[in-house]
């Protein structure tokens, strides 16, 4: 819940820093095993999660659109026709 609020309550960059390094302190402090492995992940990758407070944006809908791909491509497996198959992706989901 305290991750999620670094979210919810910060409204720019340097509130969020700020409160992620209070995250990361209190993770310590509790040294549950798996709650390390996840604060050194987004320790890794912390640039990159700052830059949402940019503009408030995530790639969600990219992701949602390359799941509903993959769902399309499985079930018409075995096309061999890739302009065909591009027609129907862009009449389906275009």
């Amino acid at each position: 819940m305290m991750f999620r609020s670094c979210y919810e309550n910060s409204g720019s960059i340097a509130e969020a820093k700020r409160k992620l390094q209070q995250w990361y302190e209190k993770v310590a402090e509790k040294n549950i095993e798996s709650f390390n492995a996840a604060a050194e992940s987004i320790s890794l990758h912390e640039d990159t999660i700052l830059n949402y407070f940019i503009n408030r944006s995530t790639n969600a809908s990219a992701e949602s659109f390359n799941a509903k791909l993959k769902g399309f491509r499985s079930l018409v497996r075995g096309v061999r026709d890739k302009k065909f198959f591009l027609f129907r992706v862009s009449k389906l989901y275009g």
